[in-house]
């Protein structure tokens, strides 16, 4: 199998797309599963659905790839795997490093899908003299002082970052130093990297914010239509009541809430 400094993957220079490259995954997880069940094709209309795009993208999406199904059949969908595997660079064996072995760094460890999608954890780092050699998800944790030379030895382009904001950019300064060219930040801060570096920031409280948003617009939906406004009491003569706006209604009409000198 090719290692991942050997063989680096085609989409670049084929000219597609960012954002159809970001759409893969998503095809790719929705074929795996259909291949699971043994579904032998799958329309571009019932593919789109699973995948949350729509079918006309989808196509569009497929023709970058040389795939445009067949006409009454749709997708062979193994060989879409494969494709959108190879496209992506998941048919090679891609070894990533995880700096950063708290609470997050752990369960990135645990994950079983990386093993499943062609990543290999290769190391595990912490800064903390007390983890090293302590072991987490079957591996050993390696100090930071090592840093550089397992990315060496294991020949790592793909590093992790899971520390807390502050250690992030100087942990991304020594992987980028040391020949890592892709970084996968999950530490709340961007990172400045040179030309030629990519990274991807996962922060998860910007996602739950985003849908706080959503939440308190959905809930100011549900509180706007309007309704029938209550049956007006009509004040004593000479009398004041107050408005919503502040002020006061007298028997001369509007009273301002606060009067100019």
């Amino acid at each position: 199998m090719a290692t991942g400094r050997t063989h680096r993957p085609a989409t670049r220079s084929r000219g597609i797309p960012e954002a159809t490259v970001a759409r893969l995954p998503l095809y790719l997880r929705a074929l795996t599963a259909l291949s699971e069940r043994s579904v032998p094709t799958v329309s571009s209309e019932e593919l789109a659905t699973a995948a949350g795009v729509n079918s006309a993208k989808l196509r569009k999406d497929f023709s970058y790839l040389g795939s445009y199904g067949t006409r009454g059949v749709g997708y062979d969908v193994e060989y879409l795997v494969y494709q959108i595997s190879r496209e992506l660079g998941l048919t090679q064996d891609w070894p990533v490093v995880i700096v950063g072995i708290g609470n997050l760094g752990a369960a990135l460890a645990n994950y079983g899908g990386f093993a499943s999608r062609g990543f290999r954890v290769a190391a595990l780092i912490d800064a903390d003299p007390a983890m090293a050699g302590k072991p987490v998800a079957g591996l050993p944790v390696r100090h930071t002082d090592e840093l550089e030379s397992i990315i060496t030895d294991n020949d790592v382009s793909i590093g992790v970052i899971a520390t807390p904001a502050g250690a992030a950019q100087q942990v991304c300064d020594r992987l980028v130093a040391a020949g890592v060219t892709s970084i996968l930040n999950f530490a709340p801060t961007v990172l400045s990297v040179p030309d030629g570096v990519d990274v991807r920031k996962v922060d998860l409280s910007i996602e739950l914010q985003i849908l706080a948003f959503h939440e308190q617009r959905k809930a100011g939906e549900e509180t706007t239509p309007a309704q029938e406004p209550a049956a007006a009491v009509p004040p004593r003569s000479g009398a004041a009541v107050r408005t919503p706006a502040g002020g006061r209604k007298g028997p001369d009409g509007d009273v301002p809430a606060v009067m100019p000198a």
